[in-house]
This record gives C-alpha cells, structure tokens and sequence, in this order.
C-alpha cells in the first residue's frame, strides 16, 4: 500500500455510501455536517481525515469505522 491509498480507500467507500442511499455530495456534505466542498476531497482522497473524525463519521452513517478502512 503507497502513501495516500488508506484516504483515497476511505473515499471509496463515502462515495459509495452516499450513491447506495441516492445522495447527491450537497445532501450527503449536510447529512455528514461538512462543505460540500470538503466532503468532495474526502471522496476524492484529497484531505486527510483524523481518526477522531473519521470515528464520528462513522458514528453519523451508522457504520463500523473498520467498515470505512476496509478493501
């Protein structure tokens, strides 16, 4: 695994999320208390997410944060 992969993965599966429940990045930035512009470098793997807040992300979805970290 390089550098970056762990964040992108993480985006993977926001994105993925956010499509299985029909949400547009405004809607799913809201439902997630986020910019809309900072939920869509999350799902990009652009930002780097602390673990604090990648815990309360969770929280929010109503996922295990392993569900988040996982391939």
């Amino acid at each position: 695994m390089a550098v970056g992969d762990l964040q992108k993965q993480v985006g993977a599966h926001l994105r993925a999320y956010r499509l299985e429940r029909g949400m547009s990045q405004e809607a799913f930035a809201e439902f997630l208390g986020y910019h809309r512009t900072y939920a869509g470098a999350l799902e990009r793997g652009e930002r780097n997410i602390s673990l604090q807040s990648l815990e309360e992300l969770a929280v929010r979805m109503g996922v295990e944060v392993m569900e988040l970290l996982g391939e």
